[in-house]
């Protein structure tokens, strides 16, 4: 009696297909861990090395502002030196132009030694300029130590340099604080590297993902900051 010949049996269930594109790279966690380690670090360093330079050109604005502060207060006090002298030489000036207006012939002479000796040009032309004011107006004296131009002459260096100190001041602020914001980037990079540096020897696959993703988007936020920071040099 012939036996009917038993089914063949079934083929074993097909594998499932291999991931392959994103799926297959955001599958492999070690491998995106290696990867986001490797970009992180790279940034870190490139942050890092910025915020020294941006010290340095802190120290280095610093060092020029203090030196324009002292050469600005060496300017000033040379000023105000000769303008004490010229206040005091414009003293007896209107003694021996007092004693010339009683008549007296000798102060004449004197007048005209001391202003020669005593009066520099600037603070000439100032009271060639003021007698004239005072001439057309005699109601309000006009002093020529009050002489625009004549203040000017004597502290307009001072002025400028002290103008430039303050700038130079306010561009180490700046840069003072956009080094401290590549700092704050630093450290958070680095909390960064340390989570994902956990996520590599972590087995829970949840845990690790989490991890990923926490430690990701702080670098991201760091990186935000950093690329609002310009790009410096030597």
């Amino acid at each position: 009696m012939s036996s009917t010949p038993a089914p063949a049996p079934a083929e074993a269930a097909a594998a499932p297909a291999e991931k392959t594109g994103l799926r297959a790279f955001f599958g492999n966690a070690e491998l995106l861990i290696v990867i986001l380690l490797g970009i992180v670090s790279v940034a870190t360093a490139w942050v890092s090395f910025q915020a020294a330079l941006y010290d340095g050109q802190t120290a280095k604005s610093l060092s020029l502002s203090q030196s324009a502060t002292a050469e600005a207060e060496s300017l000033y006090l040379e000023g105000n030196q000769e303008y004490v002298q010229d206040a005091q030489t414009l003293a007896r000036l209107t003694e021996l132009q007092a004693q010339i207006d009683a008549g007296d012939p000798v102060a004449a002479q004197v007048y005209d030694a001391l202003f020669f000796v005593a009066v520099s040009e600037h603070f000439g032309a100032a009271i060639e300029r003021t007698d004239a004011i005072n001439a057309a107006d005699t109601e309000f004296y006009t002093s020529p130590l009050d002489d625009e131009e004549y203040q000017n002459v004597l502290f307009g260096a001072y002025g400028e340099k002290s103008e430039e100190a303050v700038e130079l001041t306010k561009q180490a602020d700046e840069l003072d604080a956009r080094g401290d914001w590549l700092t704050l980037t630093t450290v958070l990079m680095a909390i960064s590297l340390f989570l994902l540096g956990v996520a590599a020897v972590v087995r829970a696959r949840r845990v690790q993902y989490a991890l990923i993703v926490i430690g990701s988007a702080i670098f991201v936020f760091a990186a935000a900051i950093m690329l609002t920071i310009p790009v410096t040099w030597v």
